[in-house]
């Protein structure tokens, strides 16, 4: 997610600034920051309440709420049987309100979720190209 930068004050109670505060510490960046990342999700969530988002090594994400999928990778599968949501939703044994709720936020988000896809797919070609090299080498 990227954030713009137009300003807007408001009053939090303290305690709340200090928990933002700690929570900010543990993930090394500044309590704006945090409170913006907060506010963003928090109105991607409202308007897409399947979805929810989780920290992981390649950085956050969205995720399907009640499962461990990704919404980038329901819509590779949606992709992969040409569209078709409720193909995709049996082969992934999931409920299909669960994958049309994923297209929707891929509508909404489509560039974030096609990077991810992307990422996805030049890590899987790396990972193929070193499992090939090490083939090669135990060949010798």
């Amino acid at each position: 997610m990227r954030y713009m930068s137009q300003p807007l004050s408001l009053r939090l109670p303290d305690a709340t600034v200090e928990r933002l505060g700690k929570h900010a510490n543990r993930r090394h960046i500044a309590p704006r920051t945090l409170a913006q990342r907060y506010v963003e999700e928090g109105l991607r969530m409202d308007e897409h309440p399947l979805v929810r988002f989780v920290d992981g090594p390649a950085g956050r994400r969205a995720r399907m709420l009640g499962t461990s999928l990704d919404v980038w990778e329901l819509i590779s599968v949606v992709r992969d049987n040409d569209g078709d949501v409720r193909a995709a939703a049996d082969y992934l044994e999931l409920p299909l309100g669960l994958v049309q709720a994923a297209v929707s936020y891929y509508g909404a988000y489509p560039e974030e979720i096609d990077d991810w896809i992307e990422l996805n797919r030049r890590e899987s070609q790396e990972a193929h190209a070193a499992w090939l090299a090490g083939r090669a080498a135990l060949e010798r």
